[in-house]
């Protein structure tokens, strides 16, 4: 069981081990429901967290820190899968109001660049690769359900790429925990690296993103409906 923390949870929402200490497996589903399924989860360290939580599966029971690798899992499961859901829910219900709102240039920002994540790869394979992409993770599923893709599909592509971001992350963290002996000494590096590792993925899309509005005079912004391959419904559509 997790000892009691010794700062307040919402202190260390972004210490990836003070929150799994604090919290938990609870924790977990929490952390990844908001920053999947809540626009202001954006800053949220949901990479992180998922592979610190697999590394701290492999831990001596009586460390600090040591989580069941099951309930983990299932933890992380039902945050990423309930709060792709819910993050369409709000997009569908709201909008093209939340599309375009004022104010707020971060969520604005991570809108346009969903928007253009959709364009360049497609419906399907957007929905599943976003999940690896902070920010873009974030509000791509309010995006979905903005401009009303079928929710059939975006189920079918989200609970895919769900599983294996939540799954794959935890238990690619479980086993090089698994791999290196008395893993509670090397516990503050790894985690750093996981943090550092974890922001690649976001400045590569980024610097992507920026490059591809400079060859063209600019991008797509959040408002809109774009048709491409025949998987972009316009609001409206049929589903």
């Amino acid at each position: 069981m997790p000892v009691a923390p010794h700062f307040p949870v919402a202190l260390n929402v972004l210490d990836p081990r003070s929150l799994l200490a604090s919290a938990g497996a609870l924790g977990i589903f929490l952390v990844i429901f908001a920053e999947t399924g809540l626009l202001i989860g954006f800053f949220l360290p949901g990479d992180s967290l998922l592979f610190t939580a697999g590394l701290l599966c492999t831990t001596q029971t009586r460390s600090a820190v040591h989580l069941s690798l099951p309930v983990v899992l299932v933890a992380a499961a039902a945050g990423a899968l309930i709060g792709a859901e819910t993050g369409y829910l709000i997009g569908w219900r709201a909008g093209h109001a939340l599309l375009d709102r004022p104010g707020r240039p971060r969520i604005r920002s991570g809108l346009r660049r969903s928007r253009a994540f959709i364009n360049r790869y497609g419906v399907r394979r957007s929905i599943v690769l976003a999940r690896f992409i902070p920010v873009i993770r974030t509000a791509l599923n309010p995006l979905a359900g903005a401009i009303q893709i079928p929710l059939l599909t975006f189920t079918i592509w989200q609970v895919i790429g769900g599983l294996v971001w939540s799954v794959g992350l935890t238990l690619a963290g479980y086993a090089l925990g698994s791999r290196i002996s008395d893993i509670d000494r090397y516990l503050l590096p790894i985690i750093a690296l996981i943090v550092l590792v974890s922001f690649i993925p976001a400045a590569v899309e980024l610097i992507r993103h920026r490059r591809s509005r400079a060859r063209v005079g600019g991008g797509p912004g959040p408002a809109g409906t774009h048709r491409q391959r025949g998987d972009r419904p316009d609001r409206g559509e049929p589903r």
